[in-house]
């Protein structure tokens, strides 16, 4: 039975998006705690079928006990980044109704704290999405050079202090490792002179650490061409992000592949020319006032959707 833990976000306006037939193959390449692949299942008739995927092997264990008495549902350990050859594999290539990307870490592991995801839980500090695959936080940060610990914090974590943690990290560790979340937390807030409101001083270090030791953008950046490829014509694909740097990956993503055939401006083509990848690009959602006054952590995610053109070229 799937654990209750994880609130999924958005699902109905997911559902919507994806409009699955009852024979459907949908996939979903976020599995978390499967809240997205039962509203799915519920859609589908008895030959319809979700593969879901999930680097996280606590999140396959789950749903590969609730696979056992659904015959519809296959469940893949493996990064989305890997998408095309699991459903090549599986032999539904281009054959594919709907893609769902719920992107970043979910409850479960944020409030497990020996996954090391949270600055409010004392735990090892780890924070890979898979604990057997990698180098764990620790690891990296025990090693990594001042400068390239800076360019994470700013890129990632869009922090403005910065090289003044990285200073404070590096001069830490030379007296002594940081191995807990605890440890990390005190020393950042401790060197940050300002609080954002309502927002924990270590939240930008944390959420820089852990996309650059999961490498998500790199796997954002590898998934979405796999998944229109993956797509039937007319399929649809779904994807959820949390932050402006995922969000604004996926738009630009989006939008290229809505403009067609890369032709230099000046040429003169006509529109059947172009043939753009999707069609229907819609406006971005968001969750209602109520799905965040239940589930707080919904507050900042946005879908996005689109479908792919009967016209594309794969």
């Amino acid at each position: 039975m799937l654990a209750a833990a994880h609130a999924p976000v958005m699902t109905a306006e997911v559902v919507q998006a994806l409009n699955p037939s009852a024979e459907g193959i949908l996939v979903d390449a976020t599995f978390g705690r499967g809240g997205h692949t039962r509203a799915l299942l519920d859609c589908l008739g008895p030959h319809g079928q979700v593969f879901a995927l999930d680097r996280d092997p606590d999140a396959c264990a789950i749903a590969r006990e609730w696979a056992a008495g659904e015959s519809r549902l296959t469940v893949i350990q493996a990064p989305f980044s890997e998408l095309s050859g699991v459903l090549r594999e599986a032999k539904v290539a281009g054959r594919v109704t709907g893609i769902v990307l719920d992107l970043g870490v979910s409850s479960p592991q944020l409030d497990d704290p020996a996954r090391g995801f949270s600055f409010m839980r004392d735990g090892p500090l780890d924070m890979r999405m898979d604990p057997t695959a990698g180098a764990s936080a620790r690891q990296w940060l025990a090693d990594v050079a001042e400068q390239d610990l800076v360019t994470v914090l700013r890129t990632l974590g869009e922090e403005r202090y910065a090289r003044r943690i990285a200073r404070a990290l590096i001069n830490a560790r030379n007296d002594q490792p940081l191995t807990t979340t605890a440890e990390l937390a005190r020393l950042v807030s401790d060197c940050v002179p300002t609080r954002e409101p309502g927002k924990h001083p270590a939240t930008r270090t944390f959420q820089a650490l852990r996309m650059h030791i999961n490498q998500e953008l790199a796997q954002l950046d590898a998934v979405l061409p796999q998944a229109l490829d993956m797509l039937e014509p007319g399929g649809r694909l779904v994807v959820i992000s949390f932050h402006s740097l995922e969000d604004r990956r996926v738009k630009r993503f989006l939008r290229q592949a809505a403009k067609g055939d890369p032709f230099p401006p000046d040429l003169p083509v006509t529109q059947n020319q172009l043939h753009p990848a999707v069609t229907h690009l819609h406006k971005p959602t968001r969750p209602g006032a109520h799905e965040v006054e239940v589930n707080p952590r919904a507050r900042s995610a946005i879908l996005r959707w689109a479908e792919k053109s009967p016209q594309a070229q794969t």
